[in-house]
């Protein structure tokens, strides 16, 4: 009763509620850092001391459980699959983050062109996005690399393409929250143009919000990347990827070899999440009112 005479009498959560949900968000953060530092470490620091081509074909050794001397056990042609699980993890990465800045670039400029012009300009843009987010991604990318020889720019298109949708909206929404505001209105009453108004006030409004959408969107070019490359549309099956070693592992998987899919799995997976982690967690200190609900 006094619990609930608290949260009348104040509008928030019990002080012990609060305090637990502040120390699980806390928790995750700092684990999700942890796991990001770990990343940039790897893929920094393994392939300048580890050559990819010096991991060469060993069929004596080939499909060995984990050890001691390969941690991650080794692939079908005896090559040590913690080093190519680092190497996949940095192609896969470079992927996703050129990707993700260039659908965001995408994104925030068609956006702002809708939402700054108004009118016919915006009913007509927002519709193309309608008709655009009607097709699923996977089926869209497969048809632009389709179109194209395996290789990681025919991706970076690919996912680029295909995930600056959501960035438009969200970019759109903020300029037409800003557009109300009085010193755009004063702007526009002292003689600016559109389109030095929507460069010099509204653009600089949207940035956190379309950082926050390129953030995000990486995990989502991470696991299209890895789709097109296990189903062999997407990087060469020679080179090291997340998808491409998952892929090649197939056959050992049917043998009862685990491991060569295991891992490569897990880095699509947990790293993806603590970047996601992060996302989430700079998405509630940009935004207040999103905060406030996770407190109640």
């Amino acid at each position: 009763m006094a619990d609930v005479t608290w949260r009348a009498t104040t509008g928030g959560t019990s002080p012990g509620g609060t305090s637990k949900t502040r120390s699980t968000r806390a928790w995750r953060v700092r684990s999700s850092a942890v796991i990001v530092a770990a990343v940039v470490l790897a893929v920094l620091l393994v392939p300048p001391l580890v050559n990819l081509d010096e991991q060469a074909v060993n069929l004596a050794a080939k499909l060995q459980p984990p050890s001691w001397a390969h941690p991650f056990g080794t692939d079908d042609v005896g090559r040590d699959l913690l080093v190519r699980c680092v190497y996949g993890l940095r192609v896969s990465l470079l992927v996703g983050v050129v990707a993700a800045v260039v659908a965001t670039v995408i994104g925030t400029a068609v956006g702002a062109l809708a939402a700054a012009s108004g009118g016919w300009v915006d009913r007509v843009v927002m519709r193309l996005v309608d008709v655009f987010s009607s097709v699923p991604h996977l089926l869209l990318g497969i048809f632009i690399v389709a179109m194209f020889r395996p290789g990681v720019w025919p991706v970076v298109v690919s996912v680029a393409l295909t995930h600056w949708l959501s960035t438009a909206r969200i970019v759109r929404a903020e300029v037409l929250s800003l557009r109300s505001r009085p010193y755009v209105d004063a702007a526009l009453s002292g003689g600016a143009s559109r389109l030095r108004v929507t460069v010099r006030h509204l653009l600089p409004g949207v940035l956190p919000q379309a950082g926050l959408a390129a953030v995000l969107m990486v995990p989502h070019a991470v696991w299209h990347e890895s789709a097109l490359s296990f189903l062999g549309l997407g990087l060469p099956t020679h080179q090291a990827s997340l998808g491409t070693l998952v892929q090649s592992a197939r056959g050992s998987l049917l043998a009862g070899d685990w491991w060569p899919t295991l891992f490569p799995g897990l880095f699509i997976i947990v790293p993806t999440l603590a970047i996601a982690g992060l996302a989430g967690a700079w998405r509630e200190r940009i935004n207040p009112r999103r905060r406030s609900e996770l407190t109640l």
